[in-house]
């Protein structure tokens, strides 16, 4: 794959389709609300924004779907016009893509992909060496490009083409420390994780199981989404037959990680973050380690009792990592499967890396099994993420005017936490509702200590939800 500056296309201003402009990213439906002039656009508006601010590089990932390789080579194209030095990384996970910034001292970088999205989507995550691109950050590349306030002519600007597969995988291994003989069934869904999966699991130890590790764009064996069960239900059988001793699930950039223990079932993130603050504590007392609003109180009491600093902060990956900045927080976690470190790592979303992690974490502890790990947690009763469609333009709107008088509703004993939503305490567990920032959709769940107390929360945010003027109804299932 190589980059030209093209003659072709239009370098005056370009109006991005307001949809694709989101909280965390750019992402829209190719040959609909997302085309290569987009990409073109938001590479000028990027190199303009970096030029200003005296930088001059930029790297360049993508991911596998089909799409990709045009897009990146629009979106360098851009870049190159701008004055950038562009270091195209080629297919990979967008957690290449950030470790090749760092690694390379680059200004920026972007990484073309569509996330876990079906295959007909794509996008874009965008990155400067000091942190991630979102928010009102997203907003200005959109408003550069719509002015034509481009920096070009500079005349300077270049591409070549790197390979950082192997001094990536390198770095993923550098704090991998044993040799305990661990088999391990690994699910790649096709997505951008088996660019090089091979390379790393061949330099650990123990066996390893792959599933679906070539990669696809179409995703032709099942969604890379761990978060879903449906996803994970290969991942387990695969477990079970080969008598492994947990098995690790890649989304379709390889940025979240799901995992089902020796017996195939599914270890819910936050509950995973509870053997990662074990094994961040003992080498740092006292740290700040960061959940999201959807995570499991368990989750938080077990940073507590282990000595630990445990904050909630709002769900979305950006918004995350920019809290761990303010704080000086050494891990976080989301229920979604977005996991950073930063005792040793630089504190950005790479499932491969947690998966490396998980494997020392094990082996240190030298329990038979994951569940083992976790049998001194309490079992607790909890609903899926309930997700129900709403008008875009009053779901914050919506949340705002609940949480205005639900104080006054509540019975004795509930008290309200408005970091994300509304977040409900009370004497039998919690609730939340809050507005997706990605799509029109309000999402809810609740967690309680009995199956009594399950029914009450959910009878409860039944209730709230109804004086929006919606009716809802929680799965019969528990997870």
């Amino acid at each position: 794959m190589s980059s030209l500056n093209r003659v072709d296309r239009a370098l005056g201003p370009h109006q991005m389709d307001a949809s694709i402009l989101r909280e965390y990213d750019i992402r829209g439906k190719v040959g609909k609300t997302l085309t290569a002039d987009d990409a073109f656009a938001l590479g000028l508006a990027f190199g303009t924004k970096i030029r200003r601010a005296g930088g001059s590089s930029v790297c360049v990932g993508y991911d596998g779907r089909h799409s990709s390789p045009e897009l990146a080579d629009a979106v360098i194209d851009g870049l190159v016009l701008t004055g950038m030095n562009v270091e195209n990384v080629g297919l990979g996970p967008t957690p290449m893509l950030y470790f090749a910034v760092k690694d390379r001292m680059s200004d920026g970088g972007i990484m073309v992909t569509g996330s876990h999205n079906p295959p007909e989507y794509n996008g874009f995550k965008i990155t400067l060496q000091t942190g991630p691109v979102f928010g009102d950050g997203v907003q200005e590349l959109g408003h550069i490009a719509a002015s034509g306030d481009f920096e070009t002519g500079h005349g300077e600007g270049s591409v070549r083409t790197i390979d950082v597969r192997e001094t990536y995988v390198d770095r993923l291994l550098r704090d991998f420390d044993s040799t305990r003989e661990v088999r391990i069934a690994w699910d790649a869904g096709n997505g951008a994780v088996g660019a090089v999966l091979h390379t790393l699991v061949a330099r650990l130890p123990g066996d390893h199981v792959l599933l679906y590790d070539n990669v696809d764009g179409n995703f032709p064996n099942h969604h890379p989404d761990p978060t879903v069960d449906e996803n994970l239900i290969d991942l387990q059988q695969a477990v079970r037959e080969h008598g492994c001793n947990f098995g690790v699930a890649f989304d379709g950039d390889g940025d979240r990680i799901g995992v089902v223990d020796s017996s195939g079932n599914v270890i819910r993130c936050d509950i995973l973050m509870a053997i990662y603050a074990r094994d961040v504590l003992a080498d740092h007392p006292r740290a700040v380690i960061i959940g999201d609003v959807k995570c499991s109180q368990v989750m938080f009491d077990e940073i507590a009792r282990l000595g630990g600093i445990p904050v909630m902060w709002k769900t979305g990956h950006s918004l995350i990592k920019s809290k761990m900045a303010e704080t000086k927080a050494l891990l976080a976690g989301e229920l979604s499967g977005h996991i950073f470190f930063a005792d040793k790592y630089y504190g950005f979303d790479d499932a491969l890396y947690c998966a490396v992690r998980l494997i020392s974490a094990f082996s240190d502890a030298g329990d038979d099994s994951l569940a083992d790990m976790l049998a001194h947690l309490p079992s607790l009763y909890s609903t899926p993420e309930l997700r129900f469609e709403v008008e875009e333009s009053e779901k914050f709107a919506m949340i705002d005017h609940l949480a205005a008088g639900l104080a006054e509703r509540l019975p004795p004993g509930c008290s309200v936490d408005l970091i994300d939503g509304v977040r409900v305490n009370t004497p039998d567990g919690w609730w939340l509702l809050r507005a997706s920032n990605t799509q029109n959709v309000l999402v809810t769940r609740a967690e309680a200590s009995s199956r009594g107390g399950i029914d009450r929360l959910k009878e409860m945010v039944v209730q709230e939800v109804a004086l929006l003027g919606y009716n809802i109804s929680f799965p019969e299932r528990e997870i």
